[in-house]
């Protein structure tokens, strides 16, 4: 069984950050364009912060494009990795469930990969949207991207089957067997990882989840914490097939597999 802390599940590639990147490499930095493009389409102002930055990938490319980033996240080894190999964004430790750097102090916040999800419940939901409105500016932008819940609604091809992955890191063969599961009561997508790497060491089973959220349902919350929503669309993005490329207007609709969203705080 996979620990927890602060709720939030800990894995093998949270607390080893270049097998993570090895696991998932990203050498066109494609989700920090995306949320670069996301910014400048809407005007945002310099000060971001990445809230759950994991290896800093994509605060590092917003930090190159102008804008002062404080990244954050709750994992000690994502902090140490990227504060040695990106250096430049101001990399602090944070909850998402509840964080508090003052009012009015970022232009914009940036949520990827579905960090936003690790809210299980209303409550940890509220608590994050909240402290996202306390730190935007007026007319702020929160820039989020994640699964979408709505692409479970009768479809079953992403569940109960298990994916084997591979890959090779520092001369070792490192097999993954990933299944997936809805809990419908508690609305939670559920993941099931295997880990082996054939060296005659004991495979680790790790578990972890994401809220599956609905769109209307989070057109609802963001305008509860008093956000427009000026995007709500399931592509392009950095995750979509077709992949999302500069040039690309929003979609607009919200069927699909990931979730993009852009909310402004009301201006009071």
């Amino acid at each position: 069984m996979t620990p927890e802390v602060n709720g939030h599940a800990r894995t093998l590639l949270t607390d080893r950050p270049e097998l993570y990147e090895a696991r998932f490499p990203d050498p066109g930095r494609l989700a920090g364009r995306w949320a670069e493009d996301c910014l400048r389409r809407h005007g945002a102002g310099p000060r971001v912060l990445d809230m759950g930055c994991g290896t800093g990938r994509d605060a590092a490319h917003l930090h190159g494009a102008g804008r002062r980033v404080t990244a954050a996240d709750l994992s000690e080894p994502m902090l140490a990795y990227a504060r040695i190999r990106r250096p430049g964004p101001d990399y602090v430790r944070a909850d998402l469930h509840g964080f508090d750097f003052g009012p009015a102090v970022f232009d914009a916040v940036v949520c990827l990969d579905s960090a936003l999800l690790y809210c299980h419940t209303n409550e940890q939901l509220d608590h994050f949207l909240s402290s996202c409105r306390r730190a935007l500016g007026p007319g702020g932008l929160l820039v989020a991207e994640m699964r979408n819940g709505a692409y479970f609604l009768g479809r079953t091809d992403l569940l109960d089957s298990p994916t084997d992955a591979a890959f090779a890191w520092r001369g070792t063969v490192h097999r993954s067997v990933t299944t997936l599961s809805v809990d419908r009561t508690a609305q939670l997508l559920r993941r099931t990882r295997v880990w082996s790497t054939g060296d005659g060491a004991e495979p680790v089973e790790e578990r972890s989840a994401w809220r599956l959220l609905f769109p209307q349902e989070l057109r609802h919350f963001l305008t509860a914490h008093g956000f427009e929503v000026l995007e709500l669309h399931d592509g392009p993005g950095p995750r979509t097939e077709p992949l999302w490329h500069e040039g690309l207007p929003p979609g607009r609709t919200a069927d699909a597999d990931r979730l993009h969203v852009v909310a402004r705080a009301a201006r009071h």
